[in-house]
């Protein structure tokens, strides 16, 4: 007998568009499939709506602040119900993009400089700053966002006009601009499932490269590096996942320059829509929709 699956989707974050979009997908997959599938939204009523439904399991199709950071996950462990993906403690420390650096770097695994940029106290002479430590241009990001959302590359001139535009975060980093190569790489459980390319249009695969059709982001596979190099990022990946203590499915960001992989970021809850790339690079690797979902749903469990 199939399991009663409740997909948890929307939210209140900057990708409540993109996690509606991912939710709508796996619903449609499921229920293609005979499984019993409800889904509702993260709000007054989520207990509510898990203790009237009685689902056997959770798909956290939540993404960016509130479903992506420990948050919905801390309230998932008081329900005694099996959820998916990673849990409180890896969500929170793959979210916070200071406090995952920091944990690349003390293991060794080569990520972009950076400086903590704190409204109030960093403003004056933060120019100076970045031309000692970083040099232009630098990427300016928000600490705590996902798929790209407010992220700039800035030069010398346009630098304090966008970080004004961030002035509602308190914080961001401040991060030496990487060129080169975009590349992805997804983890399965303790499993490399594969890499992707990526070649946007736009100057660089922010979230209109991403989620808009439009424009054209070429997507690559296979991905043409060395026997050695794919071996390389791929462990350097699955290096990351466990040091941090992910669960499921991840996807780890990199930029390939002068023979170096440089870390990004990892993603505890990549996206599942039509433009999404763990669902393309399964597919590549023999994995079709429903079956990555079934992984995904199989690994689920109370205490992530």
């Amino acid at each position: 007998m199939k399991k009663k699956i409740l997909i948890i989707c929307g939210g209140i974050s900057k990708e409540r568009i993109i996690s509606l979009e991912t939710g709508k997908e796996v619903a449609k997959e499921l229920k293609k499939n005979k499984y019993k599938v409800s889904t509702c939204e993260p709000g007054n009523d989520l207990l509510k709506n898990i203790n009237s439904y009685k689902p056997d399991v959770i798909f956290n199709a939540l993404h960016g602040q509130f479903g992506e950071d420990g948050y919905i996950q801390t309230i998932l462990e008081t329900q005694k119900i099996p959820y998916t993906h990673s849990g409180v403690i890896a969500s929170s420390i793959a979210m916070d993009k200071e406090i995952s650096k920091m944990i690349f770097i003390q293991n060794k695994i080569l990520t972009p400089k950076y400086i903590k940029f704190i409204y109030e106290k960093n403003e004056k002479n933060i120019l100076g700053k970045i031309e000692n430590k970083l040099k232009f241009p630098v990427v300016v990001k928000p600490i705590n966002e996902g798929s790209s959302v407010n992220v700039y590359i800035c030069n010398r001139k346009n630098i304090l006009k966008n970080l004004k535009k961030l002035t509602h975060y308190k914080e961001v980093l401040i991060e030496e601009f990487i060129p080169g190569r975009e590349i992805q790489v997804a983890i399965l459980g303790n499993k490399k499932l594969g890499t992707i390319e990526l070649k946007p249009k736009r100057k660089f695969y922010d979230y209109e490269a991403k989620y808009n059709p439009k424009a054209k982001t070429k997507h690559i596979i296979p991905v043409d590096l060395s026997k050695k190099n794919l071996k390389k990022i791929m462990n350097i990946a699955l290096k990351a996942h466990k040091i941090i203590g992910c669960k499921g499915v991840t996807r780890s960001d990199f930029k390939f320059y002068n023979g170096k992989f440089y870390l990004l970021e990892i993603n505890t809850q990549p996206g599942m829509t039509k433009l999404s790339l763990v669902p393309e690079i399964a597919r590549y690797a023999g994995i079709n929709f429903i079956e990555l979902i079934e992984w995904i749903l199989k690994d689920a469990s109370v205490n992530r």
